[in-house]
């Protein structure tokens, strides 16, 4: 099933790094630092979070699957699950014992952060070009 058609790798790279900066966007904008941010229950706040990190993931997983370069992908799935476990469970901790302490929710917090952010995207394929650089000498 294709769902966009690309032309190249990095017309393909280049439409999976602007998707996952509209998301990051608009999860700032419209959530993250707005003034009813602590209206919202506790619970939505996490959902809203969860998903807005497993869309990222999407977007990447469809953009560097489709890649030469597999171990991208494979990097992306790594760094992702682990974070996502790891988030994930404090969360699951959170709701069924009430809150943790400031230093557990802040480690949390980071790592959806880094989860949603365009950094790893990005990181990824600086890595990627130097692989290959080193490669062809």
């Amino acid at each position: 099933m294709k769902i966009i058609s690309y032309k190249n790798e990095r017309q393909r790279w280049i439409g999976g790094l602007v998707i996952i900066f509209i998301i990051y966007s608009l999860y700032y904008l419209l959530f993250a630092e707005t003034n009813y941010y602590l209206l919202i229950p506790r619970m939505t706040r996490h959902v809203i979070k969860f998903f807005a990190t497993i869309a990222v993931y999407l977007i990447g997983t469809y953009h560097l699957g489709k890649l030469k370069d597999l171990w991208m992908s494979y990097l992306w799935h790594l760094v992702h699950i682990s974070l996502l476990i790891t988030i994930t469970l404090i969360g699951i901790y959170s709701w069924l014992f009430g809150l943790q302490n400031i230093s557990v929710i802040q480690l949390a917090k980071t790592f959806q952060e880094f989860l949603i952010s365009p950094v790893l995207y990005v990181g990824m394929a600086i890595l990627n070009q130097r692989v290959a650089v080193k490669n062809k000498s």
